[in-house]
């Protein structure tokens, strides 16, 4: 199967991770007070720590390299070992993350779920005490859901699901790489989100456009605890402000514009469910997962066609393809990988 080459700029679909950083970023980098993390602290990573703590409604808050590090952190300082860690099956914590297992010294245990919402019966049944049984330290949710297409959970199941843990003495951890999409798509403030958490992970890198890092936030005791565990793990830096700077324009000024992005999702979404072999989820945010099952095409196969046309995406299995919208993949950009697309279904039908 053969296409026409692009005579375009290629169209990232990957991840929102390609996100570059504003000017206004650059500008409040090269402006940014600096002092050392790991001796005084750094100004400017203490100013965003109290930023996003007082945002996401909790004591404090701790800037680390990932949000990968964010969300072992908050299972360090919240499980003890030979304790249970319960996330929903297809979550990040639980698909991508458990190996940390060999740092906790705890053990994952998936609950089923649907459209990233675990099932609470399932949930209410792991976590009752019984003879024999170890104890649960924390259960994990993430809104949105990586996996689920970007669905976000809805808010009367993240308080059932703080308050069957809470019941049993167990922490609640949210996994927020994407959460200010979630608040967006609900039109609430984050807070009101997080309310039903413990703790709560925000990468700063995704659509939100700096350059790297992420928050945890939490009460001051875990946060703590967490600070002193970063170190443990290497995550202590120096002039980290030069960083820094550019997550507090990300989390004061880039917030409300993730609404772009929604649309732009559902933008693509349609104009995939019109396309012959193809359907497509109906996003309520920014991700889109492309069904090529009917096309005759395994992803694999769709992935290198669209990226000789310029068009870059992920294979998400066998028979799906992600595609990730951000600020620099709006109308214009989606409206060339949906001519992409058609293309390659054209010639896949074709052949």
């Amino acid at each position: 199967m053969t296409a026409a080459p692009t005579d375009h700029a290629p169209v990232d679909l990957r991840s929102d991770t390609v996100t570059r950083p504003t000017p206004q970023m650059y500008e409040r980098i090269a402006s940014a007070p600096l002092g050392d993390d790991g001796l005084d602290g750094d100004p400017t990573a203490q100013a965003l720590e109290a930023t996003a703590a007082q945002l996401l409604g909790k004591e404090k808050a701790l800037y680390v390299p990932s949000a990968t590090m964010a969300n072992l952190l908050a299972i360090l300082a919240q499980a003890q070992r030979q304790e249970i860690v319960l996330a929903e099956a297809a979550s990040h914590i639980y698909v991508t993350e458990r190996g940390a297992a060999t740092l906790t010294g705890t053990f994952y245990e998936g609950i089923a779920g649907v459209d990233g919402a675990m099932d609470l019966g399932l949930l209410e049944e792991a976590l009752a005490p019984g003879r024999n049984k170890l104890r649960t330290g924390v259960v994990c949710l993430e809104s949105s859901h990586n996996n689920a297409g970007g669905a976000v959970l809805p808010l009367a199941h993240m308080q059932a699901a703080f308050e069957a843990s809470k019941g049993v003495g167990a922490s609640v951890h949210l996994d927020g790489a994407r959460l200010m999409n979630a608040a967006v798509a609900l039109g609430v403030p984050v807070s009101r989100i997080t309310a039903f958490t413990d703790t709560v992970s925000l990468c700063l890198s995704k659509g939100l456009s700096a350059p790297m890092g992420a928050v945890l936030a939490g009460p001051a005791a875990a946060i703590q605890r967490a600070r002193g565990l970063r170190k443990l793990l290497g995550g202590s830096q120096r002039q980290v402000g030069i960083a820094a700077a550019a997550g507090l324009v990300a989390v004061t000024t880039m917030v409300d514009r993730l609404a772009d992005d929604h649309a732009a999702a559902r933008r693509l979404a349609h104009g995939i469910n019109r396309i012959q072999g193809l359907s497509a989820n109906a996003p309520q945010t920014n991700i889109v997962q492309v069904n090529v099952a009917s096309s005759g095409l395994d992803a694999d196969r769709w992935e290198a066609a669209l990226r000789g046309l310029g068009i870059l995406v992920r294979p998400w299995g066998k028979q799906l393809l992600r595609c990730v919208t951000h600020r620099h993949a709006g109308e214009r950009e989606v409206d060339l990988a949906l001519d992409a697309f058609r293309s390659v279904a054209g010639h896949a039908d074709a052949d």
